[in-house]
């Protein structure tokens, strides 16, 4: 999922549950209307090739580095607004049917999430 700086999503994709979320990063971030400034992920997001592809568009990336990779600028001040896409998921997460994955089906499941988001661009 892709949020504003107000903590609204903008885009998001399904991914199977036992697959990574990288692969499904770039195209969203194809996705944003214009060139964000910084780009904040976490450390399952540390990639040299994502990171490149975040330079490549005109953004900064905010990825720490895993423990096992040598360090990379990652400043504490952008990186601490990564929890405005948590704050998100758990207000996402008070409808009981995004919660529990109460729907079968992907487009199902994926109609409840459109909906929850439109709800929450209205109340913000």
């Amino acid at each position: 999922m892709i949020t504003d700086s107000a903590g609204r999503a903008v885009a998001f994709a399904l991914a199977p549950g036992q697959a990574h979320e990288l692969p499904y990063a770039a195209p969203l971030l194809a996705r944003l209307p214009g060139v964000p400034l910084w780009v904040v992920a976490d450390r399952g997001y540390s990639s040299h090739a994502f990171r490149e592809h975040i330079w490549n568009l005109g953004a900064r990336p905010a990825i720490p580095p895993k423990r096992n990779e040598a360090p990379v600028t990652c400043p504490n001040w952008v990186y601490n607004n990564r929890n405005r896409v948590e704050r998100l998921w758990g207000r996402l997460k008070e409808w009981r049917a995004v919660a529990t994955r109460y729907e079968k089906t992907a487009v199902s499941f994926l109609g409840v999430l459109h909906l929850a988001t439109a709800i929450d661009w209205l109340k913000r």
